[in-house]
């Protein structure tokens, strides 16, 4: 049986205390890579986000709901678009750092995200990997993946039934250059973030969703292609037009 007192454990020694912090020079040159990137996959270049103009933010806040539930009609490729952008795309460049539309911890920006396509209007069914730094889509996998994400995303079947769903995962790396152990706490916060951006980009759009995490895990990853270990899944959204 698994230790069960483990997140406890966790929790109490990643805590931070007055005289304790450990500071010290960071080794750039251990640095790791900002973008991940599969160099010699068809590249699927998206449509330019919106940035001005929409919905009032506090009409999207009060209409934000869970939504598990979905019509058959095919997302658009503009939608998917504007929602990989509020995810993590690229909105201002500061001192050659590509600043992202949801906060991360030190700029370090460890989440990456997946896209697995059931139906999405102009674009191929398949797993997708978001080139941040191009704003594109980079094909993996080509083919109908509903039951094997609805199985992952612990069966459930709204996995399977919504247009899209985007898995995020974490390449730990990242963050514990800098933040050694505490860097777990800062991930999974990271991701919270990027979620939400989701969230309220799809109210704004007229489409719902519906945050997933659990999961099961090495399922997850098996289809993804990480390792579980330098990078593993750590949370999803399902996204599709609501009944």
């Amino acid at each position: 049986m698994r230790d069960q007192s483990v997140g406890d454990e966790f929790q109490q020694r990643t805590k931070y205390q007055r005289g304790e912090v450990r500071g010290g020079r960071l080794d750039w040159a251990s640095k790791p890579p900002t973008y991940k990137s599969y160099p010699g996959t068809p590249k699927l270049a998206l449509s330019d986000p919106t940035v001005a103009g929409g919905v009032p933010i506090w009409d999207v806040i009060l209409e934000r709901r869970s939504e598990r539930r979905f019509q058959a009609v095919p997302l658009k490729e503009k939608e998917l678009s504007q929602l990989l952008w509020a995810a993590q795309g690229v909105t201002r460049t500061q001192q050659s750092v590509g600043l992202r539309a949801a906060p991360s911890a030190g700029a370090l920006y460890p989440v990456e995200t997946y896209v697995v396509i059931h139906d999405v209007e102009a674009v191929e069914a398949g797993l997708y990997h978001y080139d941040v730094a191009h704003h594109q889509l980079e094909q993996l996998k080509v083919g109908d993946f509903r039951t094997a994400i609805a199985r992952a995303a612990l069966d459930q079947p709204m996995a399977a039934r919504a247009n899209v769903v985007l898995v995020w995962t974490a390449v730990f790396q990242r963050s514990k250059w800098k933040y050694r152990q505490r860097a777990y706490r800062y991930v999974y916060l990271d991701a919270g973030h990027i979620a939400q951006n989701v969230a309220l980009a799809a109210v704004a759009l007229g489409v719902g969703s519906c945050q997933i995490a659990a999961l099961y895990d090495e399922e997850a990853n098996g289809l993804l292609g990480v390792d579980g270990v330098s990078e593993s899944t750590i949370y999803m959204t399902v996204i599709g037009r609501p009944r």
